[in-house]
């Protein structure tokens, strides 16, 4: 797959509905963009995922959700103020803009060929905003860079009201906003985008254990999705690489045609954000531990990863264009569980009541999955228009169904069809899906 494919998968994405430009009938908003309804309900699935995952099957793992605009002073605490800064250049003459540690500053600019570089500066990538009816006189603060920072403030909180013993871990998912300097890729990018976090709270000295734990779980979730595993690796953080707060970090990253790229960080964060919010704040955050009858801080060891990188890892890892009876198919071979569609139902006709029993096999699979109506052309264009969306299984209801109550269910990837009961229908797309 070469860079060319992303642009297929910006056009599919368009065509079936899964993203749109934002704002696009004014011209749209650079690097922002809308979920569509295929999109929308692909999105949730992996979220409902992770969620699972993460939270919901385990004992010692609690959700919250905290508030996008937070008093300012956190971010003076965690470092963001003084410390959340890309490097900034312009072009002087074509006026480009890029970050000095993705350019060589020795070379022209691959704009315009001119070598007429501003001096570095630092820029702050939070979005500054003010609280109060009059911009001039109200109090400054940012849209969150990152959502941990709700879960530290919240720590007292939730250890308490949830009654968790060390080790433990309080999830949320929620929005984020970079003021980015250069963006781009699609999906890959963006000033706003969604979050999956994970901080979890542990005995200091069990840092290396736990790191090692997460990162194994981490990786073996992103397999779970249905991504390849030769495009998945774990890759160590050099000691140039680390963010102020960590004393080892390693990335979840994958083969996409523009290179590695990272899809989560799984980080040490030691106590350095307790510790700043002990400072700043003046309240303790501090644990008791009931074996040793002492407050500690705990030391932490954080996982984070992009819902929009995840999705469109999801969509580049299956997108394959295929040639069937020498004709292109475009298919989408998603896996099941996050496929916007499990299975859509076409009467063969529009007469002779296939699409009454249709409609109510529809019905029976929304019981469970999520399902699709289509009656519109001939078969094979209904095929493929599928296949392009992903959806996994399709069901035809033929003459033959008004017989005997079977019915023809294919098969996405291999294109396989068998007649099936109808009453069987929910129990064969179960056992197909794990």
């Amino acid at each position: 797959m070469d860079l060319k494919s992303i642009e297929n998968i910006v056009s599919l994405c368009k065509r079936r509905g899964f993203i749109f430009q934002s704002s696009e009938i004014y011209g749209g908003l650079g690097s922002t963009w809308d979920y569509g309804p295929y999109g929308v309900e692909m999105k949730q699935k992996i979220k409902d995922f992770w969620w699972h995952d993460v939270v919901t099957s385990r004992e010692n793992v609690v959700g919250m959700d905290a508030a996008i605009l937070m008093h300012p002073k956190t971010w003076e605490a965690s470092g963001h103020v003084s410390n959340f800064h890309d490097p900034l250049v312009d072009c002087k003459n074509c006026k480009a803009r890029y970050r000095a540690d993705h350019v060589d500053l020795n070379k022209p600019c691959e704009r315009c060929g001119k070598k007429d570089w501003t001096e570095p500066r630092q820029f702050n990538l939070m979005f500054k905003t003010a609280i109060g009816p009059v911009e001039d006189s109200g109090e400054i603060t940012y849209l969150r860079p990152e959502t941990a920072q709700g879960i530290f403030v919240n720590f007292m909180n939730v250890q308490g009201t949830s009654r968790q013993k060390l080790p433990f871990g309080i999830a949320q998912l929620g929005k984020a906003f970079r003021n980015e300097i250069t963006t781009g890729n699609f999906l890959f990018r963006t000033r706003e985008f969604e979050q999956m976090e994970l901080e979890f709270f542990i005995h200091p000295g069990e840092n290396e254990k736990w790191l090692d734990y997460w990162c194994e779980e981490r990786l073996n979730w992103f397999k779970k999705l249905g991504i390849n595993p030769e495009k998945l690796r774990l890759r160590p953080h050099d000691k140039d690489e680390l963010a102020h707060y960590s004393t080892a970090c390693f990335d979840v990253e994958y083969e996409f045609p523009f290179g590695w790229s990272e899809l989560e960080g799984i980080a040490d964060r030691g106590t350095f954000d307790l510790d700043q919010h002990n400072e700043y704040s003046g309240k303790k955050q501090q644990y008791f531990d009931p074996q040793t009858n002492e407050r500690i801080i705990p030391a932490v060891v954080e996982s984070s990863a992009g819902v929009d990188r995840a999705f469109l890892t999801c969509l580049v890892d299956a997108y394959c264009e295929e040639e069937v009876r020498d004709e292109k198919r475009i298919v989408l071979k998603l896996d099941p569980k996050i496929a916007p569609v499990t299975c859509a139902v076409f009467p063969l006709v529009k007469k002779d009541g296939l699409p009454e029993i249709a409609q109510k096999i529809v019905e029976d699979i929304r019981t469970k999955y999520s399902a699709y109506f289509d009656q519109g052309g001939s078969i094979g264009r209904r095929y493929r228009r599928q296949d392009e969306a992903g959806t996994p299984y399709g069901v035809t209801v033929d003459h033959q169904t008004t017989e005997d109550g079977t019915v023809t269910l294919r098969d996405r990837d291999t294109m396989e069809q068998v007649r099936i009961s109808t009453d069987n229908i929910l129990s064969e797309l179960q056992s197909r899906i794990q």
